[in-house]
């Protein structure tokens, strides 16, 4: 069992920059892809960006890519997304995601483990 923490959502002015964070506990995140997911309210979960798990691969989706970044330090069972140029339409909840499977993938079905989420609100 994994369980997943979500830091460093917050408010930020457009054009601004965050650096989100997800610490597992319970069972090393090394051996799992990671995704991070968002949810803005009335609207469907969606992919946002994932990280093979030895970080050798990654994936965007088309609207962040250039401006986000994910990383992983399997050292420190943390993975990272590092968010730049940030605009209101990227405001949501974002969630952290680990799958038990080796494949990466951009559905959130397909993943086993999920953080609680946190707050990105990018005002205008």
């Amino acid at each position: 069992q994994v369980q997943l923490v979500e830091s460093g959502g917050g408010l930020v002015q457009a054009g601004g920059s965050l650096r989100l964070s997800c610490a597992a506990s319970g069972r090393t995140l090394s051996a799992s892809p990671t995704g991070w997911f968002r949810q803005a309210p009335g609207k469907e979960r969606e992919f946002v960006a994932a990280i093979a798990w030895n970080g050798g691969s990654t994936y965007y989706r088309d609207s962040v890519k250039g401006r986000f970044t994910i990383s992983r330090d399997n050292a420190k069972n943390t993975v990272y997304l590092q968010m730049n140029s940030l605009k209101p339409e990227d405001t949501a909840v974002y969630y952290c995601a680990a799958k038990s499977r080796l494949v990466v993938t951009t559905t959130p079905n397909t993943y086993n483990y999920w953080g609680q989420g946190t707050q990105v609100t990018v005002s205008s």
